[in-house]
């Protein structure tokens, strides 16, 4: 058997997604609490976060939305990387800006363990896509608009998205 350029058959790149999501759950994490939700996306679902980010780069006139949209239209698949706001409960914090966990949760803010924990899964991920040579960029469109559709379920409020593209030019690199 001759498989020419299997490096680009989308399940190969889709399994690859899978690797980046064990990076991404194995990362140190506040208190031992793991709270990410992780996705592998692709196919339709990726076309569908396409369509919702032009909406609402025109919706809400964030015209970088739709341009971060096209790159989707060059990537084999998606990572995407989010987080529950549950508090950890640490004594003597105050790292969110607010006096207690409880104080935190009143004002609907954010526990800065939990951003904290998800920026050092994202920066674990993306370390396994360059381990695997894989054209990637982490987008905070993506994600957004990931959770504007409910992706990763109700209590994620915060997530990023990082697609994946083997080829012989990063389409996420020149960008205009």
């Amino acid at each position: 058997m001759l498989t020419i350029n299997p490096e680009s058959k989308s399940e190969w790149v889709e399994r690859a997604a899978e690797l980046l999501c064990a990076a991404a759950r194995t990362a140190p994490k506040g208190r031992g609490r793991d709270l990410l939700v992780t996705a592998v996306v692709s196919g339709v679902e990726l076309g569908r976060m396409a369509d919702t980010m032009r909406m609402i780069a025109e919706r809400d006139q964030v015209g970088f939305f739709a341009r971060d949209a096209g790159n989707l239209a060059l990537a084999s698949a998606l990572v995407l990387i989010g987080t529950r706001m549950e508090p950890l409960g640490l004594p003597h914090c105050g790292y969110c800006g607010f006096a207690d966990c409880a104080a935190m949760q009143a004002a609907g803010a954010t526990c800065a363990f939990a951003t904290g924990d998800l920026g050092i899964a994202v920066g674990s991920a993306v370390s396994r896509a360059a381990d695997l040579r894989l054209d990637n960029r982490v987008m905070y469109s993506a994600g957004k608009a990931a959770i504007e559709m409910g992706l990763l379920g109700e209590g994620v409020r915060i997530a990023y998205a990082i697609p994946l593209s083997v080829s012989g030019k990063s389409p996420f690199f020149d960008r205009g």
